[in-house]
């Protein structure tokens, strides 16, 4: 049992790392709040003065500010959906014995180190291309015509290469979760005449339920910040405008760093109205 010597030494030796910690969240998140009730225009005379919440009411008044707020919801329902239903299944392919299960286990998790913007360049040019991309050869030679995926389709072209580039997490997460299952439990529902359904039904997925807990939360504080595969292929035309870069144009067009934090702040709270929700919706999952 820890006396009390060694719980003060503990904290003690913590205190650098909290306090590091602490000041590195807290002193962007108040000159964010600061900036956002202040006129501040760097490139026109700096400091104008105190705003109030002027910047508050033009960023939500704005008539892109709704739909921002829902295409970034959409792609991130949309890519939570493709990762986790397709994780599951890449994790139930790779825990099955095959010949150079490493090379393939590595080869399907290497999408999750490449740059988010090299990966958007290489769907936007190598792929999604109307002219020379491999879907527009593919298309041709079944005798249709190309999509201009980008601009026809362009949310769900979105929601494809973030989903590229997330699956390989959420795969490596829940294969680590089916490799701690109890493989007695499986023979013996075997052995009892449990089809291979039931059997997944049943043991595999209520197994699963902690691991995709997990892969939800963390890929929704990330996916909420969505910007460089936007930036990359539509930059924000199409309907693929998220809040993240709807406050990158607004920074951007008018010079007025007051307004950007004001966003900035509507995306902290959109955020944490997120995480609240997947708290009480899946949080459950972690207490069990």
């Amino acid at each position: 049992m820890a006396t009390r010597h060694s719980r003060s030494a503990a904290r003690l030796m913590m205190a650098p790392a909290v306090i590091l910690l602490l000041g590195w969240m807290l002193v962007p998140l108040t000159m964010t709040l600061w900036f956002s009730f202040r006129k501040y225009l760097p490139l026109r005379g700096g400091d104008l003065g105190w705003a109030g919440l002027e910047n508050y009411s033009r960023f939500v008044s704005s008539s892109a500010f709704w739909p921002s707020v829902q295409a970034t919801l959409i792609i991130v329902g949309g890519v939570l959906a493709i990762t986790v239903c397709l994780g599951i299944l890449l994790a139930l392919l790779l825990d099955q014995p095959m010949w150079g299960q490493g090379v393939v286990r590595i080869l399907v998790i290497a999408p999750f180190f490449v740059m988010p913007t090299v990966s958007a360049l290489v769907w936007k040019n190598m792929f999604m291309d109307p002219v020379n991309g491999l879907f527009a050869h593919l298309f041709k030679a079944f005798g249709a015509e190309p999509v201009s995926w980008l601009s026809q389709a362009a949310l769900p072209s979105i929601i494809l290469i973030v989903s590229w580039q997330w699956l390989p997490f959420a795969t490596l997460i829940l294969l680590t979760a089916i490799q701690s299952l109890d493989r007695e439990q499986l023979e013996a529902a075997e052995m009892d005449g449990a089809p291979p359904l039931k059997r997944f039904w049943h043991i595999i997925l209520p197994h699963l339920s902690r691991a995709v807990t997990v892969v939800i939360l963390i890929q929704t504080i990330f996916l909420l910040s969505v910007f460089a595969e936007i930036f990359v292929t539509t930059q924000g035309a199409f309907g693929t405008r998220t809040l993240t870069y709807l406050i990158f144009q607004r920074v951007l067009e008018s010079q007025n760093v007051g307004l950007g934090s004001a966003g900035g702040v509507y995306a902290i709270i959109l955020a944490n109205i997120v995480a609240l929700f997947l708290m009480r919706i899946v949080g459950k999952n972690l207490d069990r």
